[in-house]
């Protein structure tokens, strides 16, 4: 009789197990390298949202190439969201620019706009480079293949009348870019992101690098094609004993696909924005400031998820 009792209770709490991981929803962020500011941020993000915040919810930050990679994700469902520029988002969406050709990903969907990423352009000092004319016949990174930072590095280098012809390209994350520069085996690499970036700090430190201006008449002309690109400063000091620089930025934002449920999605956006979560991102990392409720739908260039847009109405942001 013990022994059927102690059977039947050692089931029964099996089958709560098995019902409490079924309640579950698993939601990754994929996020970009790990020397980048996505992967930091979304870590943040994903221990804000997670349970007991949003019930049986587990969040999780996944490192991965970037922008293009996590789109491609998101819709070949490897992902149930993830950050891209909004550039990307808007070209996966319109089947435009980098997407031209290919199937629109017409899910794609935004549960927030989060915060200004910059270009960097950095470069070893050694290499005696003072303009992007001056990247002709020199090696230069232009970041991963999927990442957002490649299409914006060739936009850019298209602009200043540089093709990737013209330079020995090399393809690397912003961390391996770093090793390579610090050994004087690259002269230069793209990196787009929100500062202060981990790999671009750490080389800061040992004075080795230059950060190039992405400014004048070329960089207007692009701001103007692209509506996302925005004149963005770098200020002095940010990394150390590099000035200010003049240079784009375009908007890093948090996109998922129409699919996921709208409860879900009303739940994680609602979490995003509470002040438990504003704290953590204020304390978590430089750029987490910029993260802010009133810029959640700001240049918004594909749908809003349902459940966000729910949200959104409820807190005046729209009508």
């Amino acid at each position: 009789m013990k022994r059927t009792a102690l059977t039947a209770l050692l089931a029964a709490a099996d089958l709560a197990v098995a019902s409490t991981a079924t309640a579950q929803s698993f939601f990754r962020i994929n996020t970009g390298g790990t020397a980048g500011t996505y992967y930091p941020i979304g870590g943040l993000i994903a221990n804000a949202i997670s349970q007991p915040t949003v019930p049986n919810l587990v969040a999780t930050a996944v490192a991965s190439n970037g922008s293009v990679a996590n789109v491609n994700a998101i819709q070949g469902g490897g992902a149930e969201s993830g950050f891209s520029q909004a550039d990307v988002a808007y070209w996966a969406y319109t089947g435009t620019g980098t997407y031209e050709g290919k199937p629109k990903v017409t899910d794609l969907r935004l549960i927030a706009n989060l915060y200004p990423e910059s270009f960097h352009l950095v470069v070893r000092k050694g290499a005696n480079i003072k303009s992007i004319a001056e990247l002709k016949g020199k090696r230069v990174s232009l970041d991963e293949p999927g990442s957002g930072t490649i299409v914006n590095a060739r936009a850019i280098l298209a602009a200043y009348g540089v093709t990737e012809k013209d330079i020995k390209p090399e393809f690397l994350k912003p961390n391996a870019a770093g090793e390579k520069l610090k050994d004087n085996s690259l002269d230069a690499f793209f990196f787009v992101g929100g500062y202060p970036a981990g790999a671009i700090a750490e080389l800061a430190s040992t004075g080795g690098i230059d950060i190039l201006s992405i400014a004048g008449p070329e960089a207007d002309k692009l701001a103007k094609q692209f509506g996302f690109y925005a004149v963005d400063n770098i200020p002095a000091d940010t990394y150390k004993g590099v000035g200010a620089v003049k240079t784009l930025a375009v908007g890093a934002q948090w996109v998922t696909s129409a699919k996921q449920d709208t409860t879900l999605v009303y739940n994680i956006t609602k979490a995003l924005w509470n002040d438990n979560t504003r704290k953590a991102l204020d304390a978590g990392h430089a750029k987490g400031k910029s993260i802010v409720r009133s810029g959640a739908i700001a240049g918004a260039g594909i749908p809003l998820h349902a459940g966000a847009e729910k949200f959104y109405k409820e807190v005046g942001l729209l009508k």
